[in-house]
């Protein structure tokens, strides 16, 4: 409406008009069904759970592989640690030692 009261008659000022007021729905539909709206708001969140899971478990891994290069560090490696390894990729045990297979079924 203008000052006077009158009803907006002109037909370019009602598409101007109609047109604003559908970008205004357009952006409203966005903010709540769109990629980033309101009803995908769980769904990321659950992404963002099993993520820092996955990122808790890798860090996990890590540790773990770090800790063994420490063992193995050259300069001062554990006994223990090396024999675990030699028994291990080289298939070798000691005269003394006794071998026992199990049947993995």
């Amino acid at each position: 409406m203008t000052r006077e009261g009158h009803r907006i008659s002109l037909p370019k000022e009602q598409w101007t008009q109609g047109l604003a007021l559908a970008l205004l729905f357009l952006l409203g539909g966005l903010a709540i069904a769109g990629p980033t709206g309101l009803l995908s708001w769980s769904e990321s969140l659950q992404v963002l759970e099993q993520r820092e899971d996955r990122i808790e478990t890798l860090q996990r891994e890590h540790d773990a592989l770090a800790n063994q290069v420490a063992l193995l560090n050259p300069e001062n490696a554990n006994a223990d640690m090396v024999g675990e390894q030699l028994r291990r990729d080289f298939n070798v045990v000691h005269e003394d030692e006794v071998v026992l297979i199990l049947d993995e079924d």
